[in-house]
């Protein structure tokens, strides 16, 4: 299934190409190379003095770990992202020996775009999600004061299309959008 952005100026086709599915082939095994590749791009993130203030806790589904983390997640999340291959947690580290890494939101956000792209060249499909108890997964997770969860992220194979439910297939063949750049750039002189 292809959904190619409606870009105003070519990028690369693994940016254009790039799509949030909400719709995981449940019985999929995740492929093992391609997270493994995903994983890999997002540790070589570029990172402020080469900080590099991420951590990442990777949950393959049918594990306990899949499990507490589906139960962290809020709404309409939890209905969808059981299906996926695997739950992966994106965990800035905020401060280290007592200092504060003031960029780690940042730099973490980086490490899952590169870990989103990386995917999707391999042929994985993925879904970022924000509605998730991010107290709740930390103390699931037995995080450190210092690391904090930002998001979790799906990742698996696309399931069936025609196969889901209808206001999902409705999400799915919305047409993609963004505001026009020229409304995203504030300045350009």
């Amino acid at each position: 299934m292809s959904r190619t952005a409606p870009t105003d100026t070519a990028i690369l086709d693994v940016l254009a190409g790039r799509w949030s599915t909400r719709i995981f082939d449940p019985a999929a095994p995740i492929d093992e190379d391609a997270l493994a590749s995903a994983l890999e791009a997002a540790r070589w993130a570029p990172s402020a003095s080469n900080t590099q203030p991420w951590r990442f806790v990777v949950a393959r589904r049918g594990t306990a770990a899949h499990a507490a983390i589906v139960e962290t997640l809020v709404g309409f999340n939890q209905s969808w992202a059981p299906a996926a291959g695997a739950l992966v947690v994106f965990i800035a580290e905020t401060e280290r020996a007592g200092t504060p890494l003031p960029w780690a939101a940042y730099d973490l956000g980086q490490a899952a775009a590169h870990f989103t792209i990386q995917a999707h060249a391999e042929g994985l499909h993925t879904h970022q999600m924000g509605g998730l108890d991010r107290a709740a997964l930390g103390r699931a997770l037995g995080l450190e004061a210092e690391l904090e969860v930002l998001t979790v992220m799906a990742v698996g194979a696309l399931g069936d299309v025609d196969a889901a439910a209808e206001d999902m297939r409705a999400r799915e063949d919305a047409p993609r959008t963004r505001r026009p750049l020229a409304e995203s750039v504030l300045l350009d002189a």
